[in-house]
């Protein structure tokens, strides 16, 4: 029996083999799985939401791409008072409720929007300032003392 194999054996050896290629397939199938959610998990920390924005929070806007009247950007406003999101658009898009006043689109992504935190304490309280005249469709504001003057 010297000239013939013992096929017993070599069945035997398929049989370990094949059962460790399938477990080291089956681990690699779990590795890719998790490796695939780390990414998208990595991924959409920055694309879903990060401030966690719903519908009724109130946002600064910031003035980054709003064109005013004012001589110098330097001198403009770096955000505008807050607004209230009305609406959720996408993941990335808001609609605030503006006023009529405002003559622009209702529509920001959320990149120009900054969570309103109430003041701690009364002194950082900033007034609103008051609502102008129109007087020949122009904004006037009524002037209550000059405080200093150069000549």
């Amino acid at each position: 029996m010297e000239g013939k194999p013992d096929y017993k054996d070599e069945i035997a050896k398929i049989g370990r083999l094949s059962w460790r290629i399938t477990r080291k397939l089956g681990d690699s199938k779990e590795v890719n799985e998790n490796s695939k959610k780390t990414i998208k998990k990595q991924f959409n920390k920055k694309k879903i939401n990060p401030q966690g924005l719903k519908v009724g929070d109130n946002m600064w806007l910031e003035a980054k791409n709003i064109h005013s009247n004012r001589p110098s950007k330097k001198l403009d406003q770096k955000k505008y008072r807050s607004f209230r999101i009305s609406m959720d658009i996408s993941q990335e898009a808001f609609q605030l409720e503006l006023s009529e006043e405002w003559m622009i689109y209702n529509m920001f992504n959320e990149n120009l929007l900054t969570q309103c935190k109430e003041p701690h304490f009364k002194e950082q309280y900033i007034k609103p300032a008051p609502a102008p005249d129109i007087v020949n469709e122009e904004k006037e504001y009524k002037v209550k003392e000059v405080r200093n003057y150069r000549k």
